[in-house]
């Protein structure tokens, strides 16, 4: 059994967000794809076996972090394209079936990979006691950003402040099913990026995520909106760092970006 561990998000080894990818020829038991994301340790490990052709989709995808299976995630969907595109394994865009449905990643001739994923709804809620002291910083807007990511998306005031923050995260656990997107506009949108985010996501064992695919189908609704523009790029601003060049379609987002295969290896147990 074949395992690769892949940057995404970013153009170069040792950035971006890591992923373990496993080209399975079927699933095996929920409790061995489990223990085997606990032992590869990232944010998430993807798992994908091909399916019968002539169905809607090309191969069947999981996405597990070292806690548990989770319903969508975008770096690890990125890092599968690129494994299967690198290796041959499948040529043009390819059709992923997960549980929120369709997912389809398609390479660009420039290297990157554009992901088609469904525009998180966001909802304007109070901001939870508490979450300000959690989070270390005062919320400016609150929104939940519905059942694919299940986080809130917190404004707040500036750049400086999102790349400050150092949460409380047994605190913050309590305010979100997943966890929390802290975000600014850019402090100076020539330097590449129209908006920061930084995710922290305890209940689902991540403390923060470097670079969160999922994270900006809420973000690009949300700026989108601010700046005026459908096409933007965010700045994840984690210690790794990564880019994510977003295409609002109304209730669809583009998601793209690059990925490196970093390790290669072969899973003996």
């Amino acid at each position: 059994m074949r395992i690769r561990i892949v940057d995404a998000f970013t153009d170069r080894p040792f950035a971006g967000n890591p992923a373990g990818v496993l080209l399975l020829d079927a699933f095996p038991d929920d409790d061995r794809l489990q223990r085997v994301a606990l032992e590869v340790n990232h944010s998430e490990t993807a798992f994908a076996h091909r399916l019968p052709p002539g169905g809607e989709a090309d191969w069947a995808l999981r996405w597990f972090t070292p806690a548990t299976e989770v319903a969508m995630c975008g770096h690890a969907t990125l890092a599968t394209a690129h494994v299967l595109h690198s290796t041959g394994a499948h040529e043009g865009p390819v059709r992923f079936a997960t549980r929120s449905g369709v997912l389809t990643a398609t390479p660009r001739e420039d290297g990157s990979v554009t992901l088609d994923f469904p525009t998180a709804p966001l909802t304007p809620v109070e901001a939870p006691a508490g979450v300000a002291g959690a989070l270390g910083a005062e919320p400016l807007t609150v929104l939940d950003t519905g059942p694919n990511i299940r986080d809130l998306l917190v404004e707040v005031a500036d750049e400086d402040t999102v790349r400050a923050l150092a949460p409380d995260l047994k605190a913050l656990a309590s305010h979100s099913e997943r966890g929390v997107i802290a975000t600014a506009p850019a402090q100076d949108p020539s330097r590449g990026y129209d908006y920061v985010s930084r995710c922290f996501f305890p209940n689902v064992g991540i403390d923060e995520d470097p670079v969160t695919g999922s994270a900006h189908t809420a973000l690009a609704p949300f700026w989108s909106e601010r700046l005026g523009r459908p096409d933007l790029t965010g700045l994840q601003a984690s210690s790794r760092s990564g880019l994510v060049r977003t295409e609002l379609r109304g209730g669809r987002t583009l998601l793209s970006g690059r990925a490196v295969t970093v390790i290669e290896g072969e899973l003996l147990a």
